[in-house]
C-alpha cells in the first residue's frame, strides 16, 4: 500500500505539478516579456506578424503535446519487442532515450513550424530576433528545450551512478557494512553529499545555456523540455513499486527462494529507477521554480510599456548584497531544513505507533507468531494513513504561510531572497537525501545477493545494512519528494500574492513614518 501511495501517486502528482507549472511559466513569461516588447515595435510586427504573442504562447503547449506523443511511442517500443534482454535496466533506459530522442526531433519541428517562415535576410528581421532574445534565430526555442532534455538525462545518469549496485559508490557502502552500522551510515552520508555536486553543475549549465539562446523564456522552455517525456519517466519509475510489491507477495505466499531472488534483482533496479526519477523531479522543480521566480519579479516590479525595454534587465535582477534580500535568502535557506525535520519527526512518530500496534497484535492474537492466523492489516494501514495526514498539516501551512507572512511584513524584496535561498537549499538537500537513501537500500540488496563473500543475508553485515536502509527510507521516500513540492508551492503562492504585498507591507509603512 505504501509503495503504491508514495512511489506511484506521490511521484505522479509531483511531476504533474512541475509539468503544469512549467507550461504556465512559459506562457506567462511569453506574455510579460514579449507583449510589452512588441508594443509599437514595427520591426517585430513586420518580421513575426501581429500574432507573434500567440505563437510564443502556443509553442510551450504544442511542445507538451509533442512530448506526450513521444512518450506513447517510447513506451510502445518496449511493449512491442518480441524478446527482451536479461537487463531490465537497459530496456527501461532504452524506452526513456527513445522518448527523449523523439521529443528532441519534435522540438526542432515545432520551432520551424512556428518561427521558421520568418526571413532573416533584412536588418529589421535580424533586429526583431534580437529584440525577443532569440540569439540563434528560429531554432532558439528548440535549443532551449534540448538543454532541458539533455540535463534531465544527464542528471538521471548521475543518479544511477551513485545509487546502483553496479557501480563502486554503492558497493563501498556495502563493504562498510561489514564493519558495522556506524560505518554504513557514515559512508552513505559521504556518498549523498558528494552526489550533489555533478547534478548542480549540470543544472547550472542548462540554465545558463537556455538563457543565452532564448532569455528567461528559454529557461522556462528548458524546464518544460526536461518534462516533455514525463509520462515515460513516470512509467519507468512506477516499475520500482510494482517489483517491490511482487517481491512482498512472493515472500508472503511462501514461494521458492529463486522467485524471491528474481524479484530482489528487479526491486534493486527499481530503486535505481526511483533515484533517477527523483533526480528528474528535483531538476524540473528547480527550473520550474526559477521560471516562476522570474514571473514573480515581473509582478513585483510593474513598469509601463514605454520604458519596459530600458528596465527589463533591472526588473528581473536582484541586488544580492541588499540587506533585505540577503536576510530573506538566509531565512529561505533554513526553511527546507525545518521542513525536512518536521517530516522526519512525523515518520518517527507514525513508526512508533506502528511498532506498538504490531507488538499488541503479537501479544493478543493467538497463533499469529506461529503463522496460523492473519494479522490485522487494516489497523496498521489506518495508523500510517491518519499519521501522514495529521502530521502534514503544519508543514503544509509552513509552505503557504511563510511567503505570505514575510511579504506583508518585509515586502517583495525579502520574499524574492526567501525564494532564492529556499530553492538553492532544497535542491542540495533533495539530491542528497534521494541518492543517499537509494544507495543504502541497494547496498543492503547487494549484500543479500551474496556478492560479499561470507556476509550474506542474516549476517552482521546485513543487519548493519538494514539499519542504513531504515535510516534512508524516510530520507528518499519522504524528505526528497516533499522538498520538490515545497519550493514549487512557495513560488506559486508568492507569485499569486505579490500584487497585494508589494505596496502594502509593514516595513514600507514604518519607513514612510520615519521619513
Amino acid at each position: 500500500v505504501g509503495d503504491n501511495v508514495g512511489d506511484v501517486a506521490g511521484l505522479g502528482s509531483d511531476f504533474g505539478e512541475s509539468y503544469v507549472s512549467s507550461i504556465l511559466a512559459s506562457v506567462i513569461l511569453a506574455i510579460e516579456l514579449f507583449t510589452k516588447k512588441a508594443f509599437n515595435n514595427a520591426g517585430i510586427e513586420k518580421a513575426f506578424g501581429t500574432n507573434v504573442i500567440e505563437k510564443l504562447s502556443y509553442f510551450p503547449i504544442a511542445l507538451a503535446g509533442v512530448g506526450l506523443i513521444a512518450c506513447v511511442l517510447g513506451v510502445a517500443s518496449l511493449l512491442i519487442k518480441k524478446k527482451l534482454s536479461d537487463s531490465p535496466h537497459k530496456e527501461l533506459n532504452l524506452a526513456t532515450w527513445i522518448s527523449a530522442g523523439i521529443a528532441i526531433v519534435g522540438a526542432f519541428g515545432l520551432s520551424y513550424f512556428f518561427f521558421g517562415d520568418i526571413k532573416t535576410d533584412t536588418v529589421d528581421s535580424l533586429n526583431a530576433f534580437k529584440q525577443i532574445e532569440f540569439s540563434c534565430g528560429w531554432v532558439s526555442p528548440a535549443i532551449a528545450a534540448v538543454c532541458g532534455i539533455a540535463s534531465g538525462i544527464i542528471v538521471g545518469i548521475i543518479a544511477e551512478r551513485y545509487t546502483s549496485a553496479d557501480y563502486k559508490h554503492t558497493r563501498r557502502v556495502s563493504a562498510a557494512s561489514v564493519e558495522g552500522p556506524a560505518l554504513n551510515i557514515t559512508q552513505g552520508l559521504a556518498l549523498g553529499m558528494r552526489s550533489c555536486v555533478a547534478p548542480c553543475i549540470v543544472l547550472g549549465i542548462a540554465i545558463y545555456a537556455s538563457y543565452m539562446v532564448c532569455g528567461m523564456y528559454g529557461v522556462a522552455l528548458a524546464a518544460l523540455g526536461m518534462l516533455s517525456f514525463v509520462a515515460t519517466t513516470v512509467s519507468v519509475d512506477t516499475y520500482g513499486p510494482i517489483s517491490d510489491n511482487a517481491g512482498g507477495i512472493a515472500e508472503m505466499s511462501g514461494l521458492d527462494k529463486d522467485v524471491r531472488k528474481i524479484t530482489d534483482h528487479l526491486d534493486s533496479v527499481g530503486n535505481t529507477t526511483a533515484a533517477i526519477g527523483k533526480g528528474f523531479a528535483i531538476g524540473s522543480a528547480a527550473l520550474a521554480a526559477l521560471s516562476m521566480m522570474s514571473s514573480y519579479l515581473f509582478a513585483a516590479n510593474p513598469a509601463p510599456y514605454d520604458d519596459f525595454l530600458a528596465n527589463v534587465v533591472d526588473k528581473i535582477s536582484l541586488n544580492i548584497i541588499n540587506p533585505l534580500t540577503l536576510a530573506g535568502a538566509i531565512a529561505g535557506a533554513a526553511l527546507p531544513f525545518l521542513f525536512s525535520g518536521m517530516l522526519i519527526d512525523a515518520v518517527a512518530k507514525a513508526a512508533r505507533k506502528m511498532v506498538e500496534e504490531v507488538r499488541r497484535q503479537f501479544r493478543e492474537i493467538k497463533g499469529l507468531l506461529e503463522g496460523e492466523v492473519l494479522p490485522d492489516y487494516k489497523t496498521c494501514i489506518e495508523i500510517s494513513s491518519k499519521g501522514a495526514i495529521k502530521e502534514m498539516r503544519v508543514p503544509a501551512v509552513l509552505a503557504i504561510a511563510v511567503p505570505v507572512a514575510c511579504g506583508f511584513i518585509f515586502g517583495a524584496e525579502f520574499v524574492a531572497g526567501l525564494l532564492i535561498g529556499s530553492t538553492l537549499s532544497a535542491i542540495m538537500l533533495a539530491i542528497f537525501t534521494g541518492n543517499a537513501g537509494g544507495a543504502w537500500d541497494n547496498a543492503k540488496k547487494y549484500i543479500e545477493t551474496g556478492a560479499i563473500q561470507g556476509h550474506g543475508k542474516g549476517s552482521p553485515a546485513h543487519d548493519a545494512a538494514v539499519v542504513g536502509d531504515t535510516v534512508g527510507d524516510p530520507l528518499k521516500d519522504t524528505v526528497g519528494p516533499c522538498l520538490d513540492i515545497f519550493i514549487k508551492i512557495m513560488s506559486t503562492i508568492a507569485l499569486v500574492t505579490v500584487v497585494v504585498f508589494r505596496d502594502n507591507n509593514i516595513l514600507s509603512w514604518i519607513e514612510s513614518l520615519i521619513k
